[in-house]
């Protein structure tokens, strides 16, 4: 009766069969494990934006690299922008997705460090390789509050040519490289300035991170697992219909219906 199975055509079939079902269960579970680091890292980012400031030169120090656990976190510090060794960082974009630069400035500590601080966002007026007019910080001493963020890489950002760029632009934001610069100890990483406020004309601070959206794999995951699960049904089906159709191909050549057809 099912004696069709073992037909190359259908053993071919099973085995597919076979190989998709742990297969798309595997695939479920990546997506779900996908889910579960986004919310873990939505609830990181959360807690760190939340927390009180601390001193800068307590989570980064020159030449240290920021650990993802120290990402976003609030800190503070105090001293002098050094507006004569300001940057921009090249094709950044804000809010409203239009195109200028970052500002990078020199942050003078009181123990002569320099903390990198993006100053925010300014549009691109103006050709590309020209620097652009930058609006001055504050003078003298304060304290600047900000995000503490990584060193940028090529790997990272996808940026690989990084060379011929004109006298004072930058493609990424590399406390090593700037150390280098600047001839001065450089903590590690760098800073988005989140206050004090800044007035008009001045660098937009750069928002912080999204850390509501959770994405759309906890629903991929449920797709992956409900077509697992519609593997062997379809294939049962497709059995059944195929001794169905057996059946009544047999039929139709049984000696009654032949000499009927006589």
């Amino acid at each position: 009766m099912y004696r069709f199975l073992l037909s190359r055509q259908w053993v071919i079939l099973t085995l597919i069969a076979l190989v998709l079902i742990p297969v798309m269960i595997e695939l479920g579970f990546w997506q779900l494990h996908r889910h579960e680091n986004r919310v873990a890292s939505n609830q990181r980012i959360s807690d760190a934006l939340a927390a009180d400031p601390v001193p800068a030169e307590t989570l980064t120090s020159p030449g240290h690299e920021v650990p993802k656990t120290d990402l976003y976190r609030r800190v503070s510090a105090k001293g002098t922008f050094d507006t004569r060794h300001e940057v921009v960082v090249r094709r950044r974009t804000n809010s409203d997705d239009e195109v200028g630069f970052h500002v990078l400035t020199p942050f003078v500590l009181d123990d002569g460090k320099v903390l990198l601080v993006n100053r925010g966002w300014i549009p691109a007026d103006g050709p590309q390789t020209a620097f652009p007019k930058i609006p001055a910080p504050p003078k003298g001493e304060m304290t600047v509050t900000g995000r503490l963020m990584a060193d940028e890489t090529s790997a990272a950002s996808g940026i690989k040519d990084v060379r011929g760029l004109p006298d004072r632009q930058i493609m990424l934001i590399s406390s090593g490289q700037q150390a280098d610069a600047l001839g001065k100890k450089v903590l590690g990483g760098y800073v988005e300035q989140s206050a004090p406020e800044t007035k008009d004309n001045s660098p937009q601070l750069i928002g912080e991170p999204d850390h509501s959206s959770i994405g759309a794999h906890m629903a991929y995951a449920v797709q992956w697992w409900l077509f697992a699960s519609g593997v062997p049904v379809g294939w049962v089906v497709l059995v059944r219909r195929e001794r169905r159709d057996r059946a009544e191909a047999a039929a139709a050549t049984t000696p009654e219906t032949a000499a009927a057809a006589v």
